[in-house]
């Protein structure tokens, strides 16, 4: 549920570049990853704070029909799924990944291609773009949050770390920035 919640958030940013939905998408799938039991109707998702009935009524659309209209439409559009995946490698933005796919580029060996045109940052995303996209068990960011809370207590017990990314949203497989205050 809450990965077809975040498909669709992230076409709302990507392709539509409608942040407000984007928005929504992101709060609702935040909260629904964090609710304790398995949803098993949009009434049920609709008493979570950030879920509407708009909303509700995609999730129970999936739970009857084991599909969701709208995210079908997106998948099957060429450019809809070619944007969403270039904005998966790292320095790519929405602008950048819409210009891209106006040049011919719909996926990796596309980019490839033209890495030549691909800023800095754009070009570490390309070659470390397998690496970026694993996820790592919350179990090991746990040790790991431990391990670097501890360090920066060595540096400065003044500084308070928290780690970020969906690891502090609750979700169950991660990829993560640590945040220093």
């Amino acid at each position: 549920m809450v990965f077809l919640v975040s498909e669709l958030a992230n076409y709302e940013r990507n392709v539509n570049r409608a942040i407000h939905k984007y928005n929504a998408y992101r709060k609702a799938a935040s909260v629904i990853a964090k609710y304790p039991q398995k949803i098993k109707s949009g009434a049920e998702a609709k008493k979570l704070d950030g879920v509407g009935s708009k909303i509700a009524e995609k999730i129970d659309e999936f739970l009857t029909t084991g599909k969701l209209r709208k995210l079908e439409k997106i998948r099957s559009d060429d450019t809809s799924s070619s944007i969403n995946f270039l904005t998966r490698v790292t320095g790519i933005g929405p602008a950048a990944a819409r210009k891209f796919y106006e040049e011919g580029v719909r996926n990796l060996e596309d980019l490839k291609k033209i890495e030549h045109k691909l800023n800095h940052h754009q070009q570490i995303g390309l070659k470390y773009f397998e690496e970026f996209e694993k996820r790592i068990p919350r179990a090991e960011m746990q040790i790991m949050e431990t391990l670097i809370l501890k360090e920066l207590d060595v540096v400065d017990p003044e500084y308070i770390g928290t780690i970020c990314g969906s690891y502090r949203r609750g979700y169950r497989s991660y990829v993560n920035t640590l945040s220093l205050e």
